[in-house]
This record gives C-alpha cells, structure tokens and sequence, in this order.
C-alpha cells in the first residue's frame, strides 16, 4: 500500500467517510437547526456541510443542486470543478493558491451544472462543501451524457467523463 493510499484511508476511517451517490466519499458534518423556507417553497435547513474526498480514480459526477455550494480544499491534490451553463464548460481551480488560478474556495451557484476531478493521478483531494439553504437529496439531480450533450456539445470530452 502506497502513502498516498494509507492516508486515503486514515481519512476515510477518521472522517467517518462513505461512498457518495455521484462519486468520492463523503460525511455529513453540520446540519443547521435552523430552517428556512427555499425558493421552491420548501422548508430546508439554513445550512448543512461536509467533507468530500475524492480519488483520482474517481470522478465526482455531473450533477445539479437548488442550493449555492462553498467548495473549501484542505489538503491532497488541487481538484477542478467543473461547471455546465450559459458560457459553455467552465472550471474553477480549487487548491493552494497559485498563478494558474487556483484558490482554496469557489462558489458554484444554485442550479448549476457541476462535477468534479482530482488534477494529480495517484492522489486525493479532500474538501469541505457547504449548502446554503441546506442540502437535500429532494433537490438533487444526476445527469447522463444523453441528457446533456444536446445542450453542451462543444464539452463532449467532459461530460463523457463525468457522466
């Protein structure tokens, strides 16, 4: 077992992590008492968070929220989010910061398009994401390439990938 896979999987035993729906690993770490009342007229916690890891082996697939989403990285590989929507394919770096772009927060806005990929091969990211209103699996979509490449052709490579 090499370093990067022990740490893997220290992470994945001290973090409580399990597989996650649209890839990686994650764990629930905040749920707000509080609620509100979303744009769809539902009633949604004021926030929730977790830490995500993903794999480079993995992809965290193309999928769709009703809630904004903070992505903060802590540590591992930097990882790309990917975003689908009116500009076409859009990435936004997430890691330490550096020339290329990278910050260790982005924001991917409510009803956005997105999935995610670790940069470096034979590594991780490990990354905490919060939901404001807070995350529910009733607002959450998965897409097939099927779904999307009519409306993003020019982004085939990547959403082959992700979907």
């Amino acid at each position: 077992m090499t370093s990067t896979e022990k740490r893997i999987q220290e992470l994945v035993e001290i973090l409580k992590l399990k597989a996650h729906p649209e890839g990686g690993f994650y764990s629930e770490t905040f749920r707000s008492a509080q609620e509100v009342v979303h744009s769809n007229g539902e009633k949604r916690q004021l926030a929730t968070s977790i830490y995500f890891l993903l794999r480079s082996q993995d992809v965290s697939h193309f999928h769709r929220i009703q809630s904004d989403e903070l992505w903060f990285w802590h540590e591992g590989s930097p990882l790309s989010v990917h975003l689908l929507g009116e500009k076409g394919h859009e990435i936004l770096p997430l890691g330490p910061v550096s020339e290329n772009g990278a910050k260790p927060q982005h924001l991917v806005p409510s009803k956005t398009i997105f999935g995610s990929t670790v940069d470096q091969s034979d590594s991780y990211a490990l990354v905490s994401c919060v939901v404001a209103p807070g995350f529910d699996f009733r607002d959450f979509e998965l897409f097939t390439a099927d779904d999307l490449l009519p409306l993003y052709p020019k982004a085939e490579e990547i959403i082959r990938k992700l979907t």
